[in-house]
């Protein structure tokens, strides 16, 4: 089961597609599918609970005395597959308790915007299959059926992995059966979607994919977006042992409404914020296009030698673009009403990798030597947005100021390049163990400022390496260990900074952590520590958004997952963190802002032999309070979420079928989300999901 996270504290404003996997709140009503409808018991033995967790499936190619290998694709292929999605169940497949996403649903301590208190998809560490990937936004659930998240031993079978974790994409590839999935949804916000897959077999060498969704979506802070997308993807396989995997995602934004961002007056939070209400002007809709287009290909050259490749273009093209802000807001609800009006942006990135790998293989070992070449090209035009002042108002009141004519200036043009050429070894010996070594050089390029002015330009390059290592104790309990370094993205300026927008330069950083690994019958435990060290970026006190000195995040995490019992499922995590800040300037806090120095995830699935065809879940999340400022005078009180669902799953006239619905915030805890320093949003209250899925 999901938490509704809404917040995007840190980086810019999750587009909606990225949304609708993090924040799913969908509801269906079906008041026809009664008649008809047949427990289908057989269908609860089917592949869902059968088939290995994606975290924690073994490499085919490995000996079961190896480490548990944690290579998800193919298995992710199969679970997101299209004709197969009434299986889909984040609970029962995920390996860990880190971050899995299955379809619609996501669970885990960690996402692609906070590992370990880092954002990996903010330091450029996306993979799709692996490869190297630069989002501008994130895939939707028609290219993209399943994420992982790589942190600690799950590393492994990864090459050159990162600090902050890696954030690892699985594609929905089309099989070999032609297949379709329909899924229709609504929730008590008032939101309604309806999503179509079709898989068709076309020949041997070939099948094509191809999805399309619409989304009218209502959020539990009054705001609403419209959405259509349509998409294709196709398995190509024109040679034996060569695999071509393109794919195109459009979509088509024409409303959207900007969530109101709260900045309290002075170092406090702000009074308690309106529900399913939403303050902006009517004109303040934003509209979109939005891109993800790419191709993989795997290639066995020879009995030896692999071809592993991808190239991927992430866009997204702002016709319009408004920020709406509350500002200076008082305990009494009154503030100061601020638009910001954006002339049309322009988002982009092609970025890829190709490797190469050589293959040495024994009865009890697998050695693989791999070469490799990843970059990216990027270009974002932002700046010169109007500022129109709406003058007093309360966080209660509609505004009804009328739209002022339209004065733009000048936009700044930001480009960034990156190339890395690397080279790395893996090993694998039963009995034994497993390592990991990588050696990188990276050049970087940074070139922004105003046509009409000379641009501020950045180069810089660097050695990276990596070494991890994980030894069998015994056949169930490996220890591992690790240290990376990395060159990554420091994300860009919030909305309230004075150089909003603003792409900030690569940081050097590094990361150390030590743990094991260990299988207790059907449960599988992970427990380590960790240490990340980077510059720490945040706003000063003259509003500017840069680095005010050098952050250090230690902790400890843990997971345990797998069958307590045949029929019942659970996944639970924990993150304990001591994040420090270092720094010379004034008024800064120790504490780098949004960090939560405790956190705890308990996720559970049970299926009663007494209820064929019906299983229930359950998920409960705590965090201990939050850094809302710099300078750590103010803290979000404690959190704690629980949420509930139910799954039906039936024949519905000869197809299979699955109902699900599902309780958010049970509890309807009040509270705030930190959208970046000293900004708040409300945490959406209790809402009600149901959705109908079937298979054909």
């Amino acid at each position: 089961m999901n938490r509704v996270w809404q917040s995007t504290f840190g980086s810019a404003r999750i587009p909606l597609l990225l949304r609708g996997k993090e924040r799913s709140h969908w509801r269906l009503v079906v008041s026809t599918i009664a008649v008809a409808a047949t427990p289908c018991a057989a269908q609860e033995q089917s592949s869902e609970a059968s088939a290995p967790p994606v975290a924690q499936q073994a490499d085919p190619q490995s000996d079961t005395t190896l480490p548990v290998r944690t290579d998800a694709v193919p298995v992710a292929e199969q679970l997101t597959a299209t004709g197969a999605r009434t299986d889909e169940n984040a609970v029962r497949q995920a390996g860990d308790a880190f971050g899995t996403v299955i379809g619609r649903e996501a669970i885990g301590l960690y996402s692609s915007s906070d590992v370990r208190g880092f954002s990996p998809r903010v330091a450029g560490n996306v993979r799709i299959d692996g490869l190297y990937f630069d989002p501008v936004f994130m895939p939707s659930d028609r290219i993209s059926g399943s994420s992982v998240i790589r942190v600690g031993p799950t590393v492994f079978g990864s090459p050159f992995p990162s600090p902050t974790g890696i954030v690892d994409l699985g594609l929905r590839i089309p099989g070999d059966e032609t297949a379709a999935s329909v899924l229709a949804s609504v929730d008590t916000f008032g939101a309604r979607v309806l999503e179509a897959d079709l898989a068709v077999k076309a020949s041997d060498a070939l099948s094509v994919g191809l999805g399309a969704q619409a989304l009218q979506a209502r959020f539990g802070d009054g705001t609403r977006d419209f959405v259509y997308e349509g998409a294709g993807i196709a398995r190509i396989e024109p040679l034996a042992g060569m695999r071509i995997v393109p794919f195109v995602s459009v979509a088509y934004t024409p409303f959207h409404e900007a969530a109101t961002i709260y900045v309290p007056r002075g170092e406090t939070l702000p009074p308690r914020l309106p529900r399913n209400f939403w303050n902006g002007p009517a004109w303040q809709r934003t509209s979109e296009t939005e891109l993800n287009a790419g191709a993989v290909i795997d290639a066995e050259l020879s009995d030896a030698w692999t071809l592993k490749a991808g190239l991927f273009r992430s866009s997204i093209k702002y016709y319009n673009a408004y920020t709406n802000l509350l500002l200076d807001v008082a305990p009494d609800g009154s503030a100061r009403q601020e638009v910001l009006v954006d002339p049309p942006l322009l988002f982009g990135s092609t970025s890829g990798e190709a490797r190469l790998t050589r293959t040495w293989r024994s009865e009890k070992a697998v050695h693989n030597l791999h070469f490799a070449f990843r970059g990216r090209d990027a270009l974002r035009r932002f700046g010169g947005e109007q500022t129109v002042d709406l003058g007093p108002t309360t966080i209660t009141a509609r505004s009804l100021a009328p739209q002022p004519p339209e004065v733009f200036g000048e936009q700044v043009r930001d480009v960034f390049r990156q190339w890395t050429v690397a080279t790395g070894y893996e090993g694998r010996v039963a009995d034994l163990g497993e390592l990991s070594l990588g050696l990188q050089r990276t050049d970087y390029f940074k070139s922004i400022g105003l046509p009409s002015a000379n641009p501020e330009i950045t180069r810089e390059q660097a050695w990276l390496w990596n070494a991890n290592a994980a030894i069998n104790v015994t056949r169930d309990l490996a220890i591992y260990g690790g240290y990376v370094t990395g060159l990554e993205e420091s994300g860009i300026a919030p909305a309230q900074a004075v150089n909003r927008n603003e792409a900030l330069p690569a940081i050097r950083t590094r990361q150390a952590d030590l743990g094991l690994r260990w299988q207790l019958g059907p449960m599988g435990l992970i427990a380590g520590v960790f240490d990340v060290s980077k510059p720490y970026f945040n706003i000063d006190p003259n509003g500017v958004f840069r680095e005010l000195g050098e952050v250090r995040h230690r902790g400890i995490e843990a997971s345990i997952s797998g069958a307590v019992l045949p029929e019942l499922t659970v996944v639970g995590g924990t993150a304990l963190l001591d994040p420090t800040v270092t720094s010379g300037i004034a008024g800064i806090g120790e504490r780098p802002v949004g960090a939560v120095l405790q956190t705890y995830n308990l996720n559970a699935d049970w299926r009663p032999a007494a209820l064929p065809g019906m299983s229930f879940d359950a998920a409960v999340s705590h965090q201990s309070s939050q850094v809302g400022t710099v300078s750590n005078l103010v803290r979000i009180p404690a959190q704690t979420f629980v949420d509930l669902g139910v799954r039906y799953r039936f024949d519905l006239a000869g197809q299979g079928a699955l109902l699900r619905v599902q309780v958010f915030n049970l509890l309807d805890f009040q509270g705030f989300d930190l959208f970046a320093a000293g900004a708040y949003q409300p945490v959406f209250g209790r809402s009600v999901l149901a959705y109908l899925t079937v298979d054909f």
